[in-house]
Order: structure tokens, then sequence, then C-alpha cells
């Protein structure tokens, strides 16, 4: 499908509302631009922001919540996970349309991450029934406590799943949870809050809404003994400034440059696949997408023919029709940022694929001539030749950056052995989907790319401390 996505936003939304010790209340704060259909272009409802009372009432809430949180045993924070999970099992065709609709990524991609959006609450009840917060070494007793109020910022792009993520864990760990979701898509999320505030107690889950104002001075508040943030890196500065001022711990999850390596003996569809899925899911706007294709120098023009072929095949349309693949941008606003990006990354742009006449479209590009400083949030990647093997693994970690990174051979051991050598904190041989390898493995972030690592485990013992207690001569 290309040409103009026609008619008025399908979806009918009101103005942010926050909740706030149990309580919902409308957002009041203009953040100064309108929250558009990205398939159309057309203005939806206003951007608003929580007020500073609302938002100092949420931090004041949280605190009074934390000790009776903290207290509730294992199997009564599990219980409630259960039942977390279960309700939201029953509205997670609604997120995931809210999802589509408010961040442009079809609806084909947010169905499967809205397992996330439920999944994530019983997941976390199961670790804690196995036991993660306490364990026994030769008779010492290792406690692992709440470390009190949590902030969670998520970003635009998967904000439902995110948020379900975060706040599983945390409301695992014994910490009550403030959640702000990115002004850009809080639709989803605020369906997400309504739910949670249907099963827990009032304030031990709350939802703010704001522009990076609003999170500055929520991960300023020395209430808040714990910050999770996924985002950019200019934010994840500011929440660390924030968060070394009180010696408080972050967690961030930032962006990432990620090199895909072609190895000389992979076949060109396999990377040309590759390369394609990584460059447009969720439109390209997610930390993990592909920011730098390295090739062998001799099927460089073979690789970008098979991938561009690929690219202008994919269907592209209306994120809430079934059968599109490749959606718009979030908004016009970020559509031209990614525009400057790209036209200041220097070399030969090439766009792939007719786009409609309206809304935030914009073709995935491949360019050739330049490698990619720096990650460009979007649609477009930059094609590298190499030379030798030994100059492949160079420019894979020629890159401040360190979250991702993919290996394409026919020789599964030979691709193992490279992507050993990669500096990221996960690396796929022969994949390139949305997905982590495993589900209990940690999703590490090495150098600009982050601080800490998340994971199932790994989330929720991050809004802990430990605690250990035993007699000493004992063991």
């Amino acid at each position: 499908m290309s040409g103009p996505v026609s008619g008025k936003p399908p979806l009918v939304v009101g103005p942010a509302a926050d909740l706030v010790g149990g309580v919902w209340a409308a957002a009041t704060e203009d953040l100064g631009f309108d929250l558009e259909y990205p398939a159309t272009g057309e203005p939806v409802v206003r951007a608003l922001g929580s007020s500073g009372a609302r938002v100092e009432a949420a931090l004041a809430a949280a605190e009074r919540a934390a000790p009776g949180w903290a207290a509730t045993s294992v199997e009564e924070r599990a219980a409630l996970l259960d039942d977390a999970g279960a309700a939201l099992a029953g509205r997670v065709a609604e997120i995931v349309a809210l999802e589509a609709f408010a961040t442009g990524v079809p609806i084909r991609q947010t169905t499967p991450l809205g397992f996330i959006v439920h999944g994530a609450f019983p997941l976390a009840a199961a670790q804690l029934r196995a036991g993660l917060l306490l364990s026994e070494r030769d008779g010492v007793e290792v406690h692992r406590l709440a470390l009190g109020p949590a902030l969670c910022l998520v970003p635009w792009n998967a904000p439902a799943p995110m948020a379900a993520h975060k706040a599983a864990s945390a409301l695992a760990a014994g910490c009550p949870v403030i959640l702000k979701v990115s002004e850009f898509a809080p639709y989803g999320t605020q369906l997400l809050a309504e739910v949670l505030n249907e099963v827990l107690p009032p304030g031990v889950f709350q939802l703010v809404h704001g522009d990076a104002r609003t999170g500055a001075l929520l991960a300023a508040d020395p209430r808040v003994r714990a910050v999770s943030f996924t985002g950019g890196l200019a934010g994840g500065r500011a929440v660390a400034a924030a968060c070394a001022a009180q010696l408080r711990p972050a967690q961030l999850e930032l962006g990432g440059n990620n090199p895909l390596v072609a190895m000389p003996d992979a076949d060109v569809e396999r990377i040309a696949h590759a390369a394609t899925e990584l460059l447009t899911t969720l439109n390209g706007q997610w930390c993990r997408a592909l920011g730098r294709l390295i090739v062998p120098r001799p099927l460089l023009d073979e690789v970008v023919e098979a991938t561009g072929e690929r690219l202008r095949a994919l269907r592209v349309g209306d994120p809430l029709a079934p059968e599109t693949d490749y959606g718009p941008l979030v908004h016009s606003l970020h559509r031209e940022r990614v525009r400057a990006e790209t036209a200041r990354a220097g070399g030969h742009a090439v766009p792939y694929g007719i786009m409609p006449g309206n809304g935030s479209f914009l073709a995935p590009t491949l360019i050739t001539g330049a490698d990619l400083p720096d990650e460009i949030f979007g649609p477009v990647a930059s094609v590298v030749p190499y030379d030798t093997v030994e100059e492949a693994v160079g420019l894979a970690n020629a890159t401040p950056y360190g979250l991702e990174g993919y290996v394409v051979g026919a020789d599964e051991e030979r691709a193992l052995a490279l992507a050993r050598r990669v500096r990221a904190g996960e690396v796929k041989v022969n994949g390139s989907s949305v997905m982590s390898l495993h589900l209990l493995t940690p999703r590490p972030a090495w150098g600009l790319s982050g601080l800490g690592e998340e994971g199932t485990t790994e989330t929720i013992l991050f809004f802990t401390g430990a605690r250990v207690v035993g007699v000493e001569g004992r063991s």
C-alpha cells in the first residue's frame, strides 16, 4: 500500500489524565504542541503534562505508601501481580491498538509486544515465588530489600511494554512506582494505569505526564530512591547527574549505533533479510535497530541491491491495518529531526520505496560513502565495506556505543567467534528479531548505550538493596 492514508484519526482519545494517590485528574500543563495521528498528520489532542502540584502529591503519596508495600509478604505481592496480569490480558488488544495509533508502529508488530504488557506481571510473580529476594550462603542470609519509591521513565517507541516491565519489576521488589510516559505516546500506558489502579492499593502505582522538565523534577527529588530510564543519551546523562547527586542507583538503557557484520561466507539474501528487519522494525525507531551494515567489499553492491529490493517490497500504510509492514514515524517533529540528521551524516543517501503523500512517513534509507558516527533514531543506516575480518571487528567496535551487535554467516562457529569479539551487551548470530536471545539473560549496555543491566531478574534486583544477616563463626 502506498498513497495517502485518508480520513480522520480512527480512534478517539481524550486529553491526558494523571493518577495520583488513587485519584484521576486531568493533566493541565500545556506542552506546546499537538499529538498527531502519524499516518495522516491530523492533530488528535493537545500534549499535556501534570502540574507541579500533582507531581509533588505523587511523590508524597509514594513516600507514604513505601513502608506498607515493602512490608507485604512475597506471596501477597506475587498474588497481586498475578491479578494485574490477568486483568491486563483482557485489555491488551485495546492497548496494542492505542500503541499503533500513537507511535505509527504497525499493529502486526505492537500485537506480539503486547505479551509483555500482561506477561511481565506473572513473570515477576514467578521470580518472587522462586526465592529471588532471599538466599543463603553457608547459614548466612542475604535479603534483598526494597529501596523505596521508584521512578520509571519510558520513551515513546514501545511505551506500554516498557512501562509494564519496569513497573512489574519495581512492584515485585516492594517499591511503589511513579511512572512517567513520553509525552508523544501516552494513550496505551494510560489504559495500563487504569487497569493497575483497579488491582493495586492507592499510591502503590501512580502515573504522571510531562516532558523532560517533569522527568528532571522527579529524578532530582530525594524521595525517589531508584530511577529506571529508557531513552536518549541526553536524557540519560541528566538522570545520571541527578542520581549521582543523591548517591542513588540509576538504570539507564540508552541508544545504540548497532553494527551488523556480514561474514565473507554469508548468503546475500540472508544479509538483506536481517538488514531489512533491523532497519524497519518499529519503523526503525528502536535502540537496537541497524545503524551500520558492515559487509565484505566484493559483496557491497549485491547486498545493497538485495536489501533495496526487500525494502521496496514492504507494504507501507496505515499502522492500524493488519497487512501493513511499515508505517510512519511517531510525529512530524521527529520525522524532521531524522531528515536533518541524515543530511548531516554525509555520504550518498538512497531512500527505498514510495511513501504516502501525507503523514509522517519516511522511506527507509541506506547511506554509502560514509559511516554514521551516532545513532539516528529512525530507518537510516550506513553501509560500510571491509577487506579483512580483522577490519570488520575494528569497524564494529569503532563506536562509543555498545548496546547490540549482529553477525550473519554460513559457518556458525566462525560467526560465533567473531560475535565474541564485538563490544556490545548482546550479540546475535543469524538473528534479527526484536526479542532478546533468552528470556532470562540480562540485557546489558556498554559505553554510551547505558549503565547497568535490564532483564527479567536484573531489573527486579535493581530496585533492591542487600542486607546480610548471620551469626559470626557459624558458617
